[in-house]
C-alpha cells in the first residue's frame, strides 16, 4: 500500500515550486526546500526499485522519466528552431539530457526546469553503485556528497564540472532517501536525531545569513547553506514520517487532488514555467505589481489552470510510460468502492526548482536557472 504521507509531501513540494516561481518569495525556499525533498523522495523510490529488481530498475526508471520530456521537446524544439536556435548535434540532448540541452533566448527560461531531469538522470544512473556503497558503508556514503560540496565551496576543488556540483548539492538528499527506505532514519533515536538536526540547521542557517545572495536569503543562491538546511528538513520530514497517512483520503476531493498531482508531477513540473513566462506580461498590461497580493493570487490561479489544461491533454503520457492504462484525470477508476492506485513507484520527479537553483521569476530579476 502506498504511503500517502509521502504523496502529500510530493504535492506540497510541487505546489511550493509553482508558487515560488510566480511570486519569487525567497522565504518559501527556507520554509520548504522542495527540490531537496523531491530528490529525497525519488531516492527512496529508486532504492526500493533497485532492491526489488536490481540494475534493470534503472532502465524502467528512465522509461518513466523520458517520454514526458520528449512531448515537451516535440512542441518546443521546433518552435525554438524557427525562432533562432541553431540546428546542431547538441539538439539531441533533448532526447537524453545528460547535459543542458540548447535553447534560444525565450526557451532558456520557459524550459529551465530541465535541469531537474538532467540531475535526476545522473542520479538514477549512479544509483546501482551508490546503493552498493550505502549498504556497506552507510555513514561515509551519506557524507560524501556534502564533503564534495564543501570542497567546491571552500575553493579546494575550484572550477568543478556542473555535474559534480549538482552531485554535491542534491545527491546527499537522494542518499537520505536511501536511508529512509532502509529504515535507517526511522531507527535514529531522538537523542541522535534532534542534535543532528539542530547542528545542521544552525550551520546551514549561519552560512546563509553570512553569505546572502542576489535574492537575499534564498536557498537557491547558496549551495552549501541549501544542502545543510535541506538535510535538517529531510531528517525531520522523513525520519519521523508516519507509516501511513490514510486520513489524506478521508476527504474524497482532497485525496483525488493528491493522487492527480502525484501521477502528473512530471508534467506539472515541466510545463508550469512556460506559463509563468507567458503570464508575466500581465504585470505590465493589467498593472499588477509583484507585491500586489490579489494580482499574485490571480497569476498563481491562472498558472495552475493552464497547467491543468495541458496536463489533461498530455499528462496521460505518464500513465503509458509507467505501464498504466491512460487516464484523463488520475484516480477515477474504482474497484470494490476503493480507488485503485496502480502507481506503485510513482514519483517524478516530484519539487521546486533554474540552471543554478530555482527558476528566476520573469520580470523581477535577471534569469538564472529554475529551482
Amino acid at each position: 500500500m502506498r504511503n500517502r504521507y509521502l504523496d502529500l509531501l510530493r504535492l506540497l513540494a510541487i505546489v511550493r515550486v509553482v508558487v515560488y516561481h510566480v511570486t519569487g518569495w525567497a522565504s518559501l525556499t527556507l520554509l520548504f526546500p522542495a527540490m531537496s525533498v523531491m530528490f529525497a523522495l525519488a531516492g527512496s523510490l529508486m532504492a526500493t526499485s533497485l532492491l526489488r529488481s536490481g540494475p534493470p530498475a534503472v532502465g524502467r526508471r528512465l522509461r518513466r522519466l523520458l517520454p514526458s520530456l520528449w512531448v515537451v521537446a516535440a512542441i518546443f524544439v521546433p518552435a525554438m528552431l524557427l525562432t533562432g536556435l541553431p540546428l546542431t548535434p547538441g539538439v539531441l540532448l533533448w532526447l537524453f539530457p545528460v547535459a543542458d540541452p540548447p535553447a534560444n533566448y525565450w526557451g532558456a527560461l520557459a524550459l529551465s526546469p530541465i535541469w531537474y531531469l538532467r540531475d535526476y538522470l545522473w542520479f538514477v544512473l549512479a544509483s546501482p553503485i551508490a546503493i552498493w556503497l550505502f549498504r556497506r558503508f552507510p555513514v561515509p556514503t551519506l557524507l560524501a556528497p556534502y564533503c564534495l560540496l564543501l570542497a567546491i565551496e571552500m575553493g579546494i576543488y575550484p572550477n568543478a564540472p556542473v555535474v559534480l556540483r549538482e552531485f554535491g548539492l542534491y545527491f546527499g538528499a537522494w542518499l537520505l532517501g536511501f536511508a529512509h527506505q532502509s529504515g535507517m532514519l526511522r531507527r535514529m533515536t531522538n537523542r541522535v536525531l534532534v542534535p543532528t538536526v539542530l547542528v545542521l540547521a544552525a550551520l546551514g542557517g549561519a552560512w546563509i545569513l553570512a553569505n546572502p545572495g542576489p535574492r537575499g536569503y534564498d536557498l537557491n543562491d547558496n549551495p552549501l547553506g541549501n544542502a545543510l538546511w535541506s538535510a535538517a528538513f529531510i531528517l525531520v520530514a522523513l525520519g519521523r514520517a508516519p507509516a501511513s497517512a490514510q486520513w489524506v483520503d478521508r476527504n474524497a476531493l482532497f485525496g483525488r487532488i493528491v493522487t492527480v498531482f502525484n501521477r502528473r508531477a512530471l508534467t506539472v513540473y515541466l510545463w508550469h514555467m512556460a506559463f509563468v513566462v507567458l503570464l508575466t506580461p500581465l504585470v505590465d498590461v493589467v498593472g499588477w505589481s509583484h507585491q500586489d497580493p490579489l494580482g499574485l493570487a490571480i497569476r498563481v490561479a491562472l498558472v495552475f489552470l493552464l497547467v491543468g489544461l495541458v496536463t489533461a491533454l498530455v499528462g496521460w503520457v505518464e500513465d503509458v510510460a509507467a505501464g498504466r492504462p491512460p487516464e484523463l484525470i488520475p484516480g477515477g477508476r474504482r474497484t470494490s468502492g476503493r480507488t485503485v492506485d496502480a502507481d506503485r513507484s510513482a514519483g517524478p520527479p516530484s519539487a521546486e526548482g533554474p540552471q543554478r537553483r530555482e527558476e528566476e521569476v520573469p520580470g523581477q530579476r535577471d534569469p538564472i536557472s529554475a529551482r
